[in-house]
């Protein structure tokens, strides 16, 4: 993107943005041996807004952490945007990461001493762009969420609800394609839930962000395109889940 601009691009043909193969994720605890995700398969479009559900310690964070390079699988491959995640070095998954994936968490992850715009500059930190290209970035960001006006203010300043939307200021200020969320309105009362469901709709609808969003709040899956469900480390198949359904439908 333009450093002074973030732009909704142009719809091309629909590609796959995610191609998940047959992951499994295994962790040893002393002489146990802990099966997290068990022979995991999907494929996300690109563009896609997919809401990935199941109860506590289904496996969903584990899933979305592996797509996002934040950890790796223990076989299988991720694939996203035509690179395997899984083979990259430390120093390349950094990288990788920095340029292709926005994070947003359910607590905000917010530097207390830093100003909404420091913290949203902090991404552009390890690029080499100029002070003011990072500013002009992160207040153009700001401008996105709506938070221009508050771009000084420190996080104990700003309600919950605009905490989150620095939060996702910083996780599109590097333009990413693929941006992930982990219960991203798990700590906010239902009204800046609801802003901040609808503020993620908006980048996905408006900036053909591929968004993949982990929630066990069934309001905050409907706004998704489809929602898969998880349980015990397995995904259901696309005509065993009740929780897929098509675009635009409940």
């Amino acid at each position: 993107m333009p450093t002074e601009t973030i732009q909704a691009p142009t719809k091309t043909q629909t590609r796959t943005a995610v191609d998940v193969r047959d992951v499994r994720k295994v962790y040893h605890r002393d002489a146990q041996e802990i099966t997290v995700l068990d022979g995991i398969s999907l494929q996300v479009p690109e563009g896609e807004f997919l809401a990935l559900m199941g109860p506590s310690g289904s496996g969903k964070t584990t899933l979305l952490n592996l797509i996002a390079g934040i950890d790796r699988p223990t076989s299988g491959s991720v694939m996203v945007n035509g690179t395997d995640v899984a083979r990259l070095s430390e120093t390349a998954l950094a990288k990788w990461r920095s340029h292709n994936v926005g994070f947003i968490f359910q607590f905000y992850n917010l530097i207390p001493v830093l100003t909404a715009e420091q913290n949203v500059e902090l991404p552009l930190l390890l690029t080499p762009l100029s002070r003011k290209q990072r500013r002009d970035r992160a207040l153009t960001a700001l401008r996105v969420v709506g938070l221009a006006d508050r771009s000084q203010h420190y996080p104990r300043q700003l309600s919950g609800g605009q905490e989150q939307r620095v939060a996702i200021a910083r996780a599109i200020v590097t333009d990413p394609a693929l941006i992930v969320a982990d219960e991203p309105t798990g700590d906010l009362d239902a009204r800046s839930a609801e802003e901040i469901l609808e503020l993620i709709a908006t980048l996905n609808r408006d900036f053909n962000k591929t968004i993949i969003m982990v929630t066990h709040d069934p309001r905050a899956a409907s706004r998704a395109h489809t929602e898969r469900f998880l349980e015990k480390g397995i995904l259901a198949p696309h005509g065993d889940d009740p929780g897929i359904r098509p675009a635009g439908t409940r």
